[in-house]
């Protein structure tokens, strides 16, 4: 295969790009006419942006489409949302195979979305606090079935407790023995401070003894006294982990005085994990026990970026118990994570595409797979922009979606007429 017309983001002018049994074996400044043996693949980007895929670090693909079933949450708070899920896996009258099926089934669907908008990496959320690990099965399962379109890490996430659910500690790293690749946690959830950092001990030393990724349900509140991201983050630093770590929300850093995150970011800096932040999610289920002014409901984005610490934008959910919305479109999440974070200046606007690409291929850990580098497994889409500020301005989506040298997903660009007198 080559491409041929790419620009390629940082870079100036147009390249030519050739892949040879998977793995990109060339990239060149495209100078004259370009030279072509009989019957290779030529693919035009016509000028078009061409970058490593989209990377979707954090969303429950054991939850999507599940809104209203049996009942919507009416508060829209985070707290109902774990209350109505638990309703949910007590009101489904079906034999495990067919649970299993239909969480197959629904996955699957969340899958040809996020395909469709060029997300090649995702992480995902599997709910450990069901003993009959339905969620779990289902997505092993369906990790494998849809290998050919992404790679998906499977996060071992005890959504009702560690502590604070029956066996929830045995549950969970009966997960990790199942196949999972990163050990969760939902800290603030615990009944008790104590047992909130319990659990975070608990789930670290879990994965130290697996080798498996951490990803932490961290601090997901408004409250400014939930402070379990600085449990996690002296855990992991004094285990030499914090780079194979991520604190996912941290919302409740939103509601933190500023003396206490300037100590706290010494603390986070040192340690090196990532941060997740899900800013549709956040700013829907957050600020709900506000009147005004109503807070916004993220972890403190901009700054976290500008202390240069990595984070990443997620979808988190599709039509499930706590977001009634959503379509696979991360380009939609970016839009609206700079416009919550008031990140619409030049700078930011100019590698924006990175909250999307590398950040999550990083919190991920795939960085040595990822990205358009000779060596490299051939996966990169093509947008419809020439650079990352036409693309948020535009809501560009991708054209073409290659993976290993082979198309995965083709879209014809949208046109419009308008009629004028």
């Amino acid at each position: 295969m080559k491409v041929i017309n790419a620009r390629l983001r940082g870079r100036t002018g147009l390249f030519t790009i050739e892949c040879v049994q998977g793995k990109f074996s060339a990239i060149s400044l495209q100078e004259g006419l370009i030279h072509t043996v009989d019957n290779e693949q030529i693919i035009d980007a016509k000028q078009s942006l061409l970058m490593a895929p989209f990377v979707e670090p954090h969303i429950h693909l054991d939850y999507v489409l599940t809104a209203g079933e049996p009942e919507w949450n009416m508060t829209g708070t985070l707290f109902e949302g774990i209350e109505r899920w638990g309703q949910r896996k007590a009101w489904v009258q079906k034999s495990q195979t067919d649970q299993i099926q239909d969480t197959k089934r629904r996955a699957r669907e969340a899958v040809q979305m996020l395909a469709s908008h060029g997300i090649q990496y995702v992480r995902t959320h599997a709910d450990t606090t069901d003993p009959n690990m339905i969620g779990m099965q289902a997505l092993l399962e369906i990790k494998d079935e849809v290998k050919d379109l992404m790679d998906i890490q499977i996060v071992a996430f005890p959504q009702e407790g560690i502590e604070s659910f029956a066996n929830g500690r045995a549950l969970l790293e009966r997960a990790v023995q199942m196949g999972a690749d990163v050990v969760g946690g939902i800290p603030h959830f615990e009944y008790t401070r104590d047992k909130g950092v319990e659990s975070v001990k608990y789930l670290v030393t879990l994965a130290e003894k697996y080798d498996k990724l951490i990803d932490v349900h961290c601090d997901e509140t408004d409250d400014p006294n939930s402070r379990f991201l600085e449990v996690l983050a002296d855990e992991v630093l004094q285990r030499g982990m914090g780079e194979r770590t991520t604190a996912s929300h941290t919302t409740a850093m939103g509601s933190y005085d500023n003396a206490y995150c300037f100590k706290l970011f010494r603390l986070l800096k040192e340690s090196k994990i990532n941060f997740i932040s899900c800013p549709t999610e956040s700013i829907h289920l957050q600020g709900r026990y506000d009147t005004y002014p109503k807070r916004r409901g993220l972890t403190r984005v901009p700054e976290i970026d500008a202390a240069g610490m990595n984070i990443c934008f997620a979808q988190d959910s599709i039509r499930d118990p706590w977001y009634p919305m959503g379509n696979g479109n991360i380009m939609r999440i970016l839009d609206a994570g700079l416009h919550i974070c008031h990140m619409l200046g030049y700078q930011d606007l100019s590698r924006c595409l990175d909250f999307i690409s590398i950040n999550g291929a990083k919190t991920l850990n795939v960085l040595d797979q990822y990205g358009v580098e000779i060596d490299k497994p051939a996966n990169f889409i093509i947008l419809d922009a020439k650079n990352d500020y036409e693309a948020l301005a535009n809501q560009s989506k991708a054209l073409l979606s290659v993976r290993h040298g082979k198309i995965i997903m083709e879209r014809t660009p949208e046109t419009a007429c308008v009629l004028s007198e």
